[in-house]
């Protein structure tokens, strides 16, 4: 059973960084994404970066340029390194695992870690 957990989220000042990583235990697929989403108080789900394991990113528009997804396959980890935050990047941040097998995906998703920006 592949298993996701977030940490690294907090309390951080406009401007400031923050790096979150995500672990993957229990994966045995090949090909696959793992992707960081955040979700507002009152608003959708969205994602904010992913990354393939062919190491293919895709950023969100309003992150580009600020916040870099990186994965450690030694480590079973990806990480989104979040630099210059902004107040509206305030959200709850998810790790989203993807695996595919056999054509069919296979999606798993973490708790959750917060993350506060003040102004």
């Amino acid at each position: 059973q592949v298993k996701v957990v977030e940490s690294g989220g907090g309390l951080v000042q406009a401007g400031g960084s923050l790096r979150l990583s995500c672990v993957v235990s229990g994966s045995t697929y090949s090909i696959n994404t793992i992707g960081w989403y955040r979700q507002a108080p009152g608003k959708q789900r969205e994602l904010v970066a992913d990354i393939s394991s062919g190491d293919s990113t895709n950023y969100a528009d309003s992150v580009k340029g600020r916040f870099t997804v990186s994965r450690d396959n030694a480590k079973n980890t990806v990480y989104l390194q979040m630099n210059s935050l902004k107040p509206e990047d305030t959200a709850v941040y998810y790790c989203n695992f993807q695996g595919v097998y056999r054509s069919l995906k296979h999606t798993y998703w973490g708790q959750g870690t917060p993350v506060t920006v003040s102004s």
